[in-house]
């Protein structure tokens, strides 16, 4: 109990004492993210990989309304957890070469931002998570707004609005069920007993669903993302794609299938059909960028779209590629948008057509750059490989043309993730790359610590499979008992 609630709050006492660090506030920020990751470490270690709910704490809040602080940690959680915990110091040291205006404040919204991250993903109270999901979105808000690039206030609205109005779609669906619940409380278990009909899950089903499409994003609820990746700034875009993204995802696993699965089952096809669409979509249109920050973008979009058809397949395989890919999936597209930052940060462009010959005079980079991209398009032997590999299983029993078009993910990406590393790290310099310098310090030990992950994670999957495996097959379990009872 103590140790989630340390979990949880650490970063958000971070982010106080960070506002009121001055020009110290880049290494206090350090220093309680780096301690935020060893605790979720101690707490991983004496994590007992089963269905259970560990850690648990629940203590009244508001209790008029029902309403409790109640948080715990299973197989799901714990793998957002430790990606939220992994990422924030990565992210952070990943800024060290930047000069920001007003350092406290921009590290010390990155610590909110985690905190409100940790509450939406070990929630085990509806009102909580929702507090959870706003919280999240405060921070990455003005952290674009401030730190963006050209245009941003127009492109920051348009992610506003859209996550906004997602936002109070699910509001409308948690106060429904509140009303529902004989007990009067927002409690996960409470919601996920509820004996509702097919219609109310349906309506249900879409008020959750545009929610977390619109986080995720799924086609055609993503037209605020590519904008949003490219005018945020570095750290902003890794934040917004490596974490913020998966609470669309575990939203959807953790309560959209148990709470309302007749609804998943009435309306599951055209989720899947909307993801297959977004994969294509997005796969089509990463070939005609000219800009790098955009391509990795929609490339986002297209693999986002694999996970969400593989959690629709609704079957062991998808879930548990699910699971594997949203932690591959941080790691990398984290990877990706840092080696555009080291590149933008060298010569002040992302326009393909301009670079060109940099591995001859920063190897070191373009053997990182290489490795994040052979795990973005799941080479074997690389992270990436294993969770497609199931999420190409999981919509395969689903349905084979599904799985045939869907495993166009991996043959597109694979063709434009590589002629975009061959028409910026290989070949003749230029006069913008003749200068450019190799990476070095912080540089090299974020790059060098997200090579290893790749690496070590694709060549030893199994303890990610076992720490999910027991809570995936649980969920799935109750899922399907609660289905035949409504049918």
């Amino acid at each position: 109990m103590e140790q989630l609630l340390l979990l949880i709050f650490l970063p958000l006492v971070g982010a106080i004492i960070t506002a009121f660090a001055g020009k110290s506030a880049k290494i206090v920020s350090t220093v309680f993210s780096v301690t935020s990751l060893v605790l979720a470490l101690v707490i991983a270690c004496n994590f007992i990989p089963n269905a259970n709910t560990q850690f648990e704490v629940n203590l009244p809040w508001i209790a008029d309304l029902g309403i409790n602080f109640h948080a715990g940690i299973d197989g799901i959680s714990m793998l957002v957890v430790l990606l939220t915990n992994l990422l924030v110091p990565i992210i952070i040291l990943s800024s060290y070469k930047h000069e920001y205006k007003n350092p406290a404040a921009f590290y010390g919204l990155i610590l909110f931002m985690q905190c409100g991250l940790l509450l939406v993903f070990t929630a085990l109270d509806a009102f909580l998570f929702y507090i959870g999901w706003e919280a999240a979105l405060i921070p990455i808000y003005f952290i674009c707004a401030i730190w963006g690039g050209k245009d941003r206030i127009r492109i920051n609205m348009k992610f506003f609005v859209y996550t906004i109005a997602g936002s109070l779609f699910m509001l409308m669906g948690i106060i429904y069920l509140y009303l529902q619940n004989p007990a009067h409380n927002f409690d996960i278990q409470a919601f996920y007993a509820l004996n509702l009909d097919s219609a109310q899950q349906g309506w249900i089903f879409w008020a959750f669903f545009i929610a977390f499409a619109i986080k995720m994003p799924i086609f055609p609820f993503h037209t605020w993302q590519p904008d949003t990746y490219t005018a945020a700034p570095a750290q902003g875009t890794m934040l917004l794609s490596g974490i913020m993204l998966k609470m669309g995802i575990y939203g959807v696993i953790r309560w959209l299938l148990p709470i309302v699965p007749a609804g998943v089952y009435d309306w599951g096809q055209v989720a899947i059909i909307l993801s297959i669409i977004g994969i294509v979509y997005a796969s089509l249109i990463a070939f005609t960028q000219k800009d790098a920050k955009r391509l990795v973008a929609y490339s986002s979009i297209a693999h986002v779209g694999l996970i969400s058809a593989g959690i629709f397949a609704f079957n062991q395989q998808g879930m548990q590629g699910a699971m594997v890919q949203m932690l591959s999936h941080g790691i990398n597209v984290v990877g990706l948008f840092f080696v555009l930052d080291i590149i933008f940060s060298r010569v002040k462009t992302n326009k393909i057509e301009e670079l060109g010959g940099i591995a001859k005079v920063a190897p070191q980079l373009a053997i990182a750059f290489l490795i994040i991209v052979l795990g973005t398009v799941a080479l074997p032997g690389t992270n990436g490989f294993i969770g497609e590999f199931l999420l190409l299983m999981g919509v395969y029993n689903y349905g084979i043309w599904a799985a045939a078009i869907a495993g166009l993910t991996i043959i597109f990406g694979a063709v434009y993730m590589l002629r975009m590393y061959q028409n910026v790290m290989l070949g003749e310099t230029n006069s913008l790359t003749i200068t450019f310098t190799d990476i070095k310090g912080t540089e090299k030990l974020v790059l060098y610590t997200i090579c290893a992950l790749i690496i070590v994670l694709g060549v030893y999957p199994k303890p990610i499979l076992h720490l999910t495996e027991a809570s995936v097959q649980h969920l799935l379990e109750q899922v399907n008992q609660k289905l035949n009872t409504v049918n």
